[in-house]
Parts: structure tokens; C-alpha cells; sequence
């Protein structure tokens, strides 16, 4: 049957999407026909006189042998058919705001769930759910509630795993660090203290996205302008070249989180390509911040790969540039911690641009 196909696709746009409205379609849908039965068998199907069945009589004459009206609402008495139509609109508009209101009450615990869900991923220490309402709603809510608690109960291990690690290997580098001041050939010398900075830098850039996917702090409204200004001077002082044009209102972030997204994008700009510009978009809805290089770019099928954490491009695998693969995975993460996201570009000219875009309406 070719014509099921699109007329059940009509059936499914004009059934509302939600828990809520199909639960209130259903029950409006229910009181509404439930009352036209009602009319129905009231007015067409009740006998005519006593002792006939249901219906209109085949021969009802008067006493001066003039037919009668058929019996039905219409052909009753004016004052009966205000009252009985006053009396059904009543009962109707009673019954389908109680319909609505029951549909919602019902759909509550499925909104508090979505709710809670969207909230988990942003602080993963939010205050557990309450248990109560119907029993699916106590049951959902408590195996909620034990998985966050095992997610956290996951980040915990893996936070003292981290410290752990960070001790254990930086204890071998500084004994390293110590034996290389006693070596005779300076150009040894020289080789084993690059190594072991490399190593450094390596372990550093590791453990500190780790602590970003497991760490929670609290959230502030932060000048964003003038954290990316003392940004762009600490480059500066550093003899990098980084500019920022543009304006931006205070912003409601978690500052850590957003200082490491931004060292993150213009520490990746000024290695790759020698400087930055940083330019910021502020608007009612969103802030973005674009990120500019004047390196050579990416290949178009890699623009999304460098989002993975440790991939690196074929291309930048040296030691003056490569790094580890670190430097737009944690940016991503801490961007979507804040609700946004990033976007990467080529820039006219030459050059990547990355774009960080933080949504205002998102808490």
C-alpha cells in the first residue's frame, strides 16, 4: 500500500512530540468523543413514547393529527436546548482543564529527569534527585541518583590516580634533572636536559587534562574581557605576537575551566603559527571568541579529527611543534562545560581560525 507510508508520516506531525501533549490529545480526545456518545445516544436514540423502542416513532401524530417533530435536541424547546448546551460546556471545559493539568502532572517527573540529566553533565556534584512520586518515578529516580553517585565515586579514583601519577614520575625527572648538572660533556649535557623538559611537558600536558575531565569548581561571572586582555600580555611578555580586537560583557563561567580553553587555543596558535589574533563577538545570545593563526592549516578531513585527544597530524610530529596531542581536546571539553562548543575554519589568506562559543541563555 503505497499511500500508508505518507499518511502515517501526516499522522505522526500532527501527534504532539512530547510525553505531555500526547498525554493531554489522548485525554481531551477522550473527553470529547465520550460526550458526543453521550448526545448522541441522549437525543437520536431515546424513545419517542413509552412503550416504543429507541428512535423516532414510524407514524407520531398529535391529538388534531398534525406529524410531530422527530425527537432530538434541535426540535426541543429553546430554554432546554440553552440549558443542555450550557450545562455540556460547563462539564466540557471542566473536564479538558483537568485533562491538561493531568497530562502535566503526569509528565512532571519525565521533565525533572531530562532536567537532571542535562544538569549531570555540567556539575556531576549536583544535589541528588528525590525519590518520591509514583513508583516508576521512584525507581528511575533512584538509579539515577546511584549513577551519579558511581560517576563520582569513578572521578574520585581517578583524581588520587592522577596525584599518584604526577608524584611517582616526577620523582625519577628530578633525580634526572640532578644527574645531568654532573655530567662533563656539555653537549650531552644540553641533549638530556631537552629530553627531559620534552618529558616534562608531555607528563604536564597529560595530567592536566585528566584533572580538567575530572575537575569541579564553582561558577562565577567573570570580566571575560579582561582575562583575555591579561592573556594576550602575558603572551606579549613572553616575545609572542597576540592581539584582541573586539569587546565582551562579563560572562557567567567557571574561571579555571575557561582559562585553560583559551591558553589552550592561542598556545596552539602562537606554536603552530608563529601569532595570534584574538577576536571577540559578543551578542545577546552568545559569546564567541575567534582564534587566529597564520600557519599553514589543516587538511579538510582533518578538522574534526584534531578534536580526539593524543591525535596528532602526520605533519606536525616533531619535537619543536608536535606536542602531544593536547591541545584542542581540552579546549572542546571545557567549551562544552560551559554549553557551547568549538568550530574550526581555514581563514582567507592562510591560516586556521578557531572559534569558541559560549551560549549566555545557557544557565
Amino acid at each position: 500500500m503505497p499511500s500508508l507510508s505518507p499518511l502515517r508520516a501526516a499522522v505522526q506531525r500532527c501527534v504532539p512530540d512530547t510525553l505531555f501533549g500526547r498525554l493531554a490529545l489522548l485525554l481531551i480526545a477522550a473527553v470529547i468523543v465520550s460526550h458526543v456518545l453521550a448526545l448522541t445516544l441522549m437525543f437520536e436514540l431515546r424513545p419517542a413514547h413509552p412503550g416504543h423502542p429507541p428512535g423516532p416513532p414510524p407514524h407520531a401524530v398529535a391529538a388534531d393529527g398534525r406529524p410531530l417533530p422527530p425527537p432530538g435536541l434541535w426540535n426541543a424547546p429553546p430554554s432546554l436546548q440553552l440549558g443542555l448546551l450550557l450545562d455540556i460546556s460547563v462539564r466540557l471545559t471542566a473536564l479538558v482543564a483537568a485533562a491538561w493539568w493531568a497530562a502535566r502532572w503526569l509528565s512532571r517527573p519525565m521533565r525533572r529527569l531530562a532536567t537532571a540529566a542535562q544538569e549531570l553533565g555540567r556539575d556531576i556534584h549536583r544535589i541528588p534527585l528525590p525519590e518520591d512520586g509514583t513508583l516508576e518515578c521512584r525507581d528511575a529516580s533512584r538509579v539515577f541518583n546511584q549513577m551519579q553517585a558511581r560517576i563520582r565515586q569513578q572521578l574520585a579514583e581517578r583524581d588520587r590516580f592522577v596525584a599518584a601519577v604526577s608524584h611517582d614520575l616526577r620523582t625519577p625527572l628530578t633525580r634526572l634533572r640532578l644527574r645531568t648538572e654532573s655530567l662533563g660533556d656539555a653537549h650531552a649535557q644540553r641533549l638530556f636536559r631537552r629530553d627531559i623538559a620534552e618529558m616534562d611537558a608531555m607528563i604536564a600536558s597529560t595530567l592536566d587534562y585528566l584533572r580538567g575531565v575530572a575537575g569541579v569548581e564553582a561558577w562565577v561571572h567573570l570580566d571575560v574581557q579582561a582575562l583575555v586582555d591579561s592573556m594576550a600580555d602575558d603572551q606579549v611578555a613572553m616575545g609572542h605576537s597576540v592581539t584582541v580586537a573586539g569587546r565582551a560583557a562579563p560572562l557567567r563561567v567557571q574561571v579555571v575551566a575557561l582559562r585553560r580553553c583559551l591558553d589552550n587555543l592561542v598556545g596552539n596558535a602562537v606554536r603552530y603559527g608563529g601569532s595570534a589574533e584574538v577576536t571577540l563577538h559578543d551578542a545577546a545570545d552568545a559569546l564567541t571568541i575567534e582564534v587566529r593563526d597564520h600557519g599553514p592549516g589543516l587538511p579538510p578531513e582533518e578538522l574534526n579529527r584534531v578534536m580526539e585527544p593524543f591525535y596528532r597530524v602526520e605533519a606536525s610530529r616533531n619535537r619543536q611543534s608536535g606536542g602531544v596531542g593536547l591541545g584542542l581536546p581540552p579546549a572542546s571539553h571545557n567549551g562544552r562545560r560551559h554549553g557551547g562548543h568549538l568550530a574550526l575554519r581555514h581563514a582567507e589568506g592562510g591560516g586556521l581560525v578557531v572559534a569558541a562559543v559560549f551560549p549566555r541563555s545557557a544557565f
